[in-house]
């Protein structure tokens, strides 16, 4: 027993040994001196192991991870990370619902995918948002559900009726009680879901409801909202980097589901071939998933251009990725897409821009770019800004019977756009510096005056520490970004810009407010990186509420769960109740693996 016990101790001691090693010849080159998308050692040691292997074997770091055996892997990952590498034992019996669910109702008033309604407004009218103003100091928590072992959650949940939908980073999704969390039915797609869950009808006759969201391998699904049942699966990636980000979008029977790709990070890898993704939205049968169309952001594939000075043949235009919600007007039966940057040079004309295209043909009516030249990759061949766009454009009524494309940019910008005249710009408006990871992030929300716009101008500062690479390692500046604006959705006009938060004494804190912005009557809600959830009056920016969500939780079902940093996916209002994610470690902000669901008086 004593021997096996010395070989147990020893092999460890290698592995650990090993692992050091491996992670300086294969990982400190970016994560040590981190630029834009690359999150810094530190963060890396605050994830959980099981995030990290799965980002090495299906993830962001999956070209990287198939250069090292499986022993390999697992050294790295036990070098880093901080918690036990080990599969989430499976939900009590407890935590299931107790009776047969009721049957799934497809409500008029209800959350509708990734911003509320087609016209991607992430705005809740009265019926939908169930509550007043007046009930936010009432608000309280009424359930936590544990979202996986060590696991946190990009993915937005979807509710109607009585029943939630929600999805995680290790590829289970959840059914569960609106008013109690209760599980009413589990689903393992083993592929990380970021993408926004959306519930609509599975078919013309819409008799049954299904469930539609896309994973971190370019796969689209359709899930019988009742059971849990697979209807359909599609791989809609053609290029190995390609991903579902955006959620997708469902219009009497037609899915528009939008793709996105991690390719921008592997020319971190000397020998690697950039760059050949471009980003696509593909319209599917909602009942059978076949494709009806698919379209490309760069209309060409990307040609061989020069070599670079190790002779790695070089590839473009590439990128222009769809990372967010298509957004679909009734009148003209038109998609409106933004796009992200290029990967590699020549630059098209078709990155950081809002392209219109037919909604039953694909076809490209117009385009508008923000940003131009923007070919950015965190290699050392090109020196673009990365100006993506994050977040889906908002279409909007005037009060001059006009309409208009709001949204907001990485650049820290704010546009408007005329979509009756080939996105003819009706006014621009800083808001911040901008950057990789600032300026405006996820979502923008807008209630027919104005649109609120949170900045993240997220900031970083170097700190002395003999154990990193270069004697400092990076973590956030609590003195930098954040900020919540209403602007005039007319003009671009502020009428508000409610201060940062302050991050105070807590330690991986930041003020950035990268979260998407929800709306009801009277009230803005914008969650931080400070783990707070803020409602902000429309009318003068002032707070009426505030919920530190950092803190561990009792869960319903009997996981341990904390909350931490707020990113990503917005909060979702339904029947008088709030739901959000709470925890985003990416960046070296708090980790966390909680939804939360708050009700008036927790009742």
């Amino acid at each position: 027993m004593k021997a096996l016990l010395v070989f147990v101790l020893c092999t460890a001691t290698a592995l650990a040994q090993d692992g050091a090693a491996l992670f300086k010849t294969h990982c400190a080159m970016c994560h040590d001196t981190p630029q834009q998308h690359v999150p810094p050692t530190s963060a890396l040691r605050a994830m959980p192991r099981i995030a990290i292997l799965q980002s090495l074997q299906t993830g962001s770091m999956k070209t990287q991870g198939a250069a090292l055996s499986s022993n390999e892997q697992d050294a790295l990952v036990k070098y880093l990370a901080s918690t036990m590498l080990k599969t989430a034992a499976p939900p009590p019996a407890t935590a299931f619902c107790p009776a047969t669910a009721s049957a799934i109702s497809l409500e008029t008033h209800r959350w509708k995918g990734w911003g509320a309604d087609y016209a991607n407004s992430r705005f809740a009218d009265a019926k939908t948002a169930g509550m007043t103003a007046a009930d936010l100091p009432r608000l309280k928590l009424k359930w936590a559900f544990g979202l996986g072992e060590g696991v946190s959650t990009h993915s937005q949940v979807a509710v109607s009726g009585d029943h939630v939908f929600a999805a995680n980073l290790t590829g289970q999704v959840y059914a569960l009680d609106a008013r109690s969390g209760c599980i009413q039915w589990t689903l393992d797609v083993a592929k990380a879901v970021r993408s926004a869950v959306v519930l609509g009808p599975a078919g013309p006759d819409g008799k049954q409801s299904a469930l539609y969201f896309g994973d971190a391998e370019a796969n689209a699904y359709s899930v019988d909202a009742s059971t849990g049942k697979l209807l359909w699966k599609v791989h809609l990636g053609d290029h190995p980097a390609a991903m579902i980000t955006g959620a997708p979008v469902l219009h009497e029977g037609v899915l528009y589901v939008p793709l996105s790709s991690f390719e921008e990070v592997l020319p971190g890898s000397p020998k690697y071939e950039c760059c050949t993704f471009r980003g696509s939205v593909a319209a599917l049968d909602a009942a059978t998933g076949t494709t009806i169309w698919k379209t490309y952001t760069i209309a060409d594939p990307p040609q061989p251009t020069e070599k670079d000075k190790n002779g790695v043949q070089l590839h473009g235009p590439s990128g222009a990725g769809v990372w967010s919600a298509p957004t679909y007007d009734e009148k003209l039966n038109v998609l409106y897409v933004a796009t992200g940057d290029n990967y590699s040079e020549p630059a098209s004309l078709t990155s950081d821009a809002v392209l219109a295209l037919d909604a039953k043909t694909g076809k490209l009516l117009w385009t508008k770019q923000m940003t131009t030249g923007d070919a950015f990759n965190i290699g050392p061949l090109v020196n673009g800004r990365d100006f993506d766009f994050g977040q889906p454009p908002i279409l909007v009524n005037l009060a001059n019977g006009h309409r208009a494309l709001v949204i907001g940019q990485k650049s820290g910008v704010a546009h408007g756009l005329d979509p009756d005249r080939q996105g003819e710009i009706l006014w621009q408006t800083r808001l911040g510096k901008g950057g990789a990871l600032g300026g405006i992030q996820w979502g923008s929300a807008a209630d027919g005056a104005n649109m609120y716009a949170a900045l993240s101008d997220i900031g970083f500062r170097a700190v002395k520490d003999a154990t990193a690479g270069e004697g400092n390692r990076s973590e956030l500046d609590p003195t930098r970004g954040g900020g919540l604006f209403a602007l005039r959705l007319a003009t671009g006009e502020k009428v508000w810009a409610a201060p940062p938060p302050d991050c105070g004494e807590r330690k991986h804190c930041s003020p950035a407010q990268s979260q998407a912005v929800t709306a009801m009557a009277g009230v803005v809600f914008s969650g931080s990186v400070d783990g707070h959830l803020r409602a902000y009056s429309a009318a003068t920016g002032q707070v009426l509420w505030d919920v530190d969500t950092a803190r561990e939780y009792e869960t319903v079902n009997g996981q341990t769960a904390n909350g931490g940093s707020l990113d990503g996916a917005g909060p979702v209002l339904h029947r008088g109740m709030l739901y959000v994610n709470s925890g985003y470690g990416q960046w070296g902000g708090m980790p966390g693996n909680v939804l939360l669901a708050y009700s008036v008086d927790g009742k």
